[in-house]
Parts: C-alpha cells; sequence; structure tokens
C-alpha cells in the first residue's frame, strides 16, 4: 500500500500515555465563552432546535427561568476538548465517536463558562473501518463564574489510519457500487410531514407520576444531510479547526500535520472532511458527512422536547456507530426505560436509536431526565 499519510506507530502511542491524567494547561480558545443570547441561539438553530426556551426571551421570561436558557449539549461549544480536539498521533485522523454527559445545574443566559480537562484513557480496538484504531477519550468537567460545576463529561474519538481506511476498510464496502440516493417529492413530503408535528413540550408540565414506563416518544427526523447543514452546526458550535487568512496560517505553523494539501496545493484542515467530497474519501469516508458533537446534540434535543420546561436533562451517553454522509435521512425514536426517585428527586430513563433512510444503526443513546412531581 502506497501511503498517503501518516500511520499510528507504538512510540508516538508510547508517548501521548504520558499524558493520561495530566491537567491540559495550553488549552485551544473556544468557541463560546460565556452563554449569552446569540452565542445559546446561534447554537440551536445549529442542530434544528426551535424550543422558545432557548431561542424567544419574552416566552422564556414566563418562566420559572425567567430568562432563556442554553440548551445542555451548548457546552460542546464551550471547550475544543470535549469535542474532539484531540492531542497526540499528529498527522492520524481523528472521528467523534461519543460522549457521556452529567448535568447538574441549567445553564442560565450570560453565566460565564470554564473548562478544564485531561486525557483519560486510551484503549486499542480493532474496526472494520480502518483495522486497528485508538479510542482516545478525554474527561472535562464546566464550571460557572462562582466556580459551581454545571456539567462533567467523558468524550471520545477514534483515531483511525486514512490509508488503511480507505484502501482497505470494509464497514462501507456495500456503499461503493451504490447508486446514488435521489430523492422523490412524495420522500420528501413524508420527511417534511414529520418537522410538521414535531412537538415542543414547552409549558405543559410533564410530571413524573404520569409518565409510564415503556412510553414511546414520537419519532423524530434530521435531514436530509446537506453541507449546508453540516456548515450551519459549524457555526452554531465553531468547530476545531475552521480559521481563515492569518489565523489559518498560524494554527498550521503551530501543528504542521494539520495542513493537508488541496487540489490547488493549498494546505488545508482535515476537518474539510464535513464540507468536501474528496477528502473525506481520502479517510475511507463515503462522501461528506456530519459532525459528532452534531449527532450527540441531536439525542439531546430529542429528550428536552419531550419533558418540556419544567423538566432538566441529567444525564446523556451516546455512541456513534456510522456516519451520515450527505444524502442520508436520520431517524430517532425512543421510549422510557424506567423511572426512579433519588435525594428528592424525580428522575425517567430513556433509550434512543438513530437509524438511516436504510435502517442502519447511525447512533444509540441513554439518557436520565429530572421531571416535575405533581
Amino acid at each position: 500500500m502506497k501511503r498517503e499519510f501518516i500511520g499510528i506507530t507504538d512510540q508516538a502511542l508510547d508517548e501521548l500515555r504520558q499524558r493520561i491524567g495530566v491537567k491540559i494547561e495550553d488549552t485551544v480558545e473556544p468557541w463560546c465563552y460565556e452563554a449569552t443570547r446569540d452565542n445559546i441561539r446561534h447554537y440551536a438553530h445549529g442542530i434544528g432546535d426551535d424550543n422558545p426556551l432557548w431561542c424567544d426571551p419574552g416566552y422564556a421570561k414566563k418562566t420559572r427561568y425567567g430568562e432563556v436558557i442554553a440548551p445542555p449539549s451548548f457546552l460542546l461549544a464551550c471547550d475544543r476538548i470535549v469535542s474532539g480536539y484531540v492531542g497526540g498521533l499528529p498527522g492520524v485522523h481523528a472521528m467523534y465517536a461519543g460522549c457521556d454527559f452529567t448535568w447538574h445545574k441549567p445553564i442560565l443566559r450570560n453565566t460565564p463558562i470554564k473548562a478544564s480537562a485531561y486525557l483519560k484513557d486510551l484503549i486499542a480496538h480493532e474496526t472494520k473501518f480502518a483495522g486497528r484504531s485508538i479510542q482516545q477519550i478525554y474527561h472535562v468537567d464546566f464550571h460557572d463564574g462562582n466556580g459551581e460545576l454545571l456539567a462533567a463529561a467523558d468524550t471520545w474519538c477514534f483515531r483511525t489510519d486514512r490509508d488503511i481506511a480507505r484502501e482497505s476498510g470494509t464497514k462501507y464496502k456495500d456503499l461503493k457500487n451504490k447508486p446514488q440516493k435521489v430523492y422523490t417529492d412524495e420522500e420528501l413530503r413524508k420527511i417534511y410531514a414529520l418537522y410538521e408535528q414535531e412537538e415542543v413540550r414547552g409549558a405543559t408540565p410533564r410530571y413524573w407520576e404520569d409518565v409510564a414506563v415503556g412510553t414511546k416518544l414520537p419519532r423524530m427526523v434530521k435531514g436530509p444531510m446537506t453541507v449546508t447543514g453540516f456548515i450551519a452546526y459549524a457555526q452554531g458550535w465553531g468547530g476545531l479547526y475552521i480559521r481563515a487568512h492569518k489565523l489559518a496560517w498560524q494554527l498550521m505553523k503551530k501543528h504542521p500535520k494539520a495542513g493537508i494539501k488541496n487540489r490547488f496545493g493549498i494546505p488545508d484542515v482535515p476537518e474539510r472532511v464535513h464540507w468536501e467530497q474528496e477528502m473525506a474519501l481520502k479517510v475511507g469516508a463515503p462522501d461528506a458527512y456530519d459532525y459528532g458533537p452534531e449527532r450527540c446534540s441531536w439525542m439531546s434535543h430529542y429528550i428536552t422536547n419531550w419533558i418540556g420546561d419544567d423538566g432538566m436533562l441529567h444525564k446523556l451517553y451516546c455512541e456513534i456507530r456510522r456516519h451520515n454522509p450527505e444524502g442520508d435521512t436520520l431517524y430517532i425514536d425512543g421510549s422510557v426505560t424506567g423511572k426512579f426517585e433519588q435525594d428528592g428527586k424525580n428522575y425517567a430513563e430513556f433509550e434512543m436509536l438513530a437509524v438511516n433512510q436504510d435502517g442502519e444503526r447511525s447512533a444509540f443513546a441513554t439518557a436520565v431526565a429530572e421531571l416535575p412531581g405533581r
């Protein structure tokens, strides 16, 4: 196999293991330092969430918060590491693959947010996508301006050998000769009908006592996927390496392996797999594809729609199992799997599954939400 990129080496892994448990001091500037009204709205719109609790100050003023609050997944815009900015293994691709979040407080408007992070673990896997791959797990804590803990999260990326994924990966071999999906007007009407029917619970309380285990939540749709949609998420979330002109040059001067020449001979970031088919194919993906943190945010959106203003998402665990390339449509279904009381609070448990238009599993998740009691 003729190599175009650097592979995973034992030496580089040994050097990276030395960082486990060490607090990261030289952090990359986050996209958002504060949960301002505009930052909150831009993030919510980036995931296709028009909940007035995040987006309409007039509406939110009448809620128990008295002001707009941020959707739980907004914290992905407040730290680069929690969103997949991984250190070590220069030149080896990183693909965001999941999160395990616990929220302790709602994120109120204008809350300053400070994150601290460390590398938690490195786990080797044998994958269909790229053979030997390394799961790189980080832990991140988020504190507000008073030093109180807002949330804590483990998130992880898979580090993959681009050349092996492109030349011999088997995960997407079934797509190589598959005709491009072209939607009919009738198919689009069915998708748009789900958007028309999407319910935001809002001001009507979802009381814990009224929730039955086994209850199925309404189906949610995301898509059909477009590069425009991927860019919309990057606008609210900030991306990892998106820089322009002098700032792009500064990034590549500091991290030379972040610059991969495009067809014009210009070094550009690997993040362009999300909007450039040519680069996506180079790393073994089937086409330009969605962002991993975006997928986790859709799962949280699914729950916050259902629990209403007086509920609060407490936990979300999400695993991403397949790319959503341009042209895919994602369907999210879920159900209530349990109920419990703890420390005087009422909680409901959920399971969710996201599949594409061909029924292939894209992601699955579990969640815990606090609900009001009567």
